[in-house]
């Protein structure tokens, strides 16, 4: 079983307001985190990135000025997902800005399954709080790259492995 594990940077949290500045994703295949071909690139918002946002994820206007727009962008992400299913730490949120990005340029959004791994370290950890990616990531040993948390494809490599050991701990196996 093949899945695509996603992440985005964003200006801001609303789908419909708010643009996408990063994509990245990787596979998870048979169980394991496949290192090639990943799917990663800035995006130009076409508007200035709130400050605040900046704060989060440390991406710039000057670091997306000369990327690719979204519209340049999209069919080229939706082909490197394909039909499989897709798997993302609080998927609704990603997913629902996917959805709305490919509506806004005529394209579908429509993978078999959005798995999410928040969902899965609920299950996983019942008796824990919070489930954050960062506190998932403590709990198995896992560590970001260098200046990796809040980047697209940090974030991706540690939710990737989280994903392969959630579904080890919940008796899942490679389905």
């Amino acid at each position: 079983m093949e899945y695509v594990v996603f992440d985005l940077e964003t200006t801001g949290l609303s789908p419909d307001k708010d643009a996408i500045v990063e994509i990245g994703a990787m596979y998870v295949r048979d169980g394991r985190v496949i290192e090639a071909p990943i799917f990663h690139s800035l995006v130009n918002p076409g508007r200035p990135i709130p400050w605040y946002v900046t704060k989060v994820h440390g991406i710039r206007d000057e670091h997306v000025r000369g990327a690719p727009e979204l519209g340049q962008i999209m069919p080229a992400f939706l082909d490197y997902v394909g039909d499989r299913p897709v798997v993302a730490h609080n998927v609704g949120f990603d997913a629902g800005f996917i959805r709305a990005a490919a509506r806004r340029h005529g394209l579908v959004w429509a993978p078999p399954q959005e798995i999410c791994t928040v969902q899965l370290s609920r299950r996983a950890f019942p008796g824990q709080r919070s489930h954050k990616l960062d506190l998932l990531a403590e709990r198995f040993g896992l560590q970001f790259e260098e200046g990796g948390r809040h980047r697209s494809l940090g974030d991706v490599r540690v939710t990737a492995e989280a994903f392969v050991r959630l579904h080890e701990r919940l008796g899942l196996g490679a389905r």
